[in-house]
């Protein structure tokens, strides 16, 4: 079992910045894959961005050059670093970690809203 608890989420304006973070606990070992989806009201749930255990990245292009992914392998946490923010990336955040090898079951935390609006 993981354990995931996101942190970081809240209301800011258009152009703002703001800082998520997971802590992962539990049975974390192997290769594995941490990251942020996002999902908006009547909308399905959406990748932003994840960090490999090795250390590579991937974002949506959606959040490319605004968002940062990075992680602090001490402490089993990544983070979010986000930007130049819009409208349209209020969203729930959600936290997941996927064991790539050997292979395991998803793990998704309990979400973390955010609000951009003036």
């Amino acid at each position: 079992q993981v354990q995931l608890v996101e942190s970081g989420g809240g209301l800011v304006r258009p152009g703002g910045s703001l800082r998520l973070s997971c802590a992962a606990s539990g049975s974390i070992f192997g290769i594995y894959v941490m990251g942020w989806y996002r999902q908006a009201p009547g909308k399905q749930r959406e990748l932003v961005a994840t960090i490999v255990s090795g250390g590579s990245t991937n974002y949506a292009d959606s959040v490319k050059d605004r968002f940062t992914i990075s992680r602090d392998n001490g402490k089993n946490t990544i983070y979010l670093q986000m930007g130049s923010l819009k409208p349209e990336d209020t969203a729930v955040y959600y936290c997941n970690h996927r064991r790539i090898a050997p292979p395991g079951r998803d793990y998704w935390g309990q979400g973390t809203q955010v609000t951009v609006s003036s």
